[in-house]
């Protein structure tokens, strides 16, 4: 079922090589750019319920700010422990310079 894109940021306000969270329809997202490439997953991490957004990006992974496990922003496996639960991702398109995720209703 095709969800619903939402505008969310211009890309050129994501900070380069970095994460920032935000609110789209009720729910906080981290947003990753890397390079001129940008992910999107839930900002929460399944293993300790830390933000992402206050965790570190070393290319396409972002440690958990509490436990330094590591996920892979482009799939949202989870890398090593003590995380065994994968994080989840959305789709994002960058369309004029802006950026868009999908939502799925159930995501609101």
């Amino acid at each position: 079922m095709a969800g619903q894109w939402m505008k969310v940021i211009p890309i050129a306000s994501l900070p380069q090589d970095d994460v920032a969270a935000m609110q789209v329809g009720g729910r906080e997202i981290a947003f990753y750019r890397v390079g001129e490439e940008v992910y999107a997953t839930d900002n929460i991490c399944t293993h300790g319920l830390a933000r992402l957004c206050d965790g570190f990006l070393d290319g396409h992974e972002i440690e958990c700010p509490l436990h330094q496990g590591k996920f892979d922003v482009r799939t949202g496996k989870a890398m090593c422990e003590p995380l065994t639960t994968d994080v989840r991702t959305f789709p994002v398109k960058l369309e004029g310079g802006d950026v868009f995720v999908e939502l799925q209703e159930s995501d609101a």
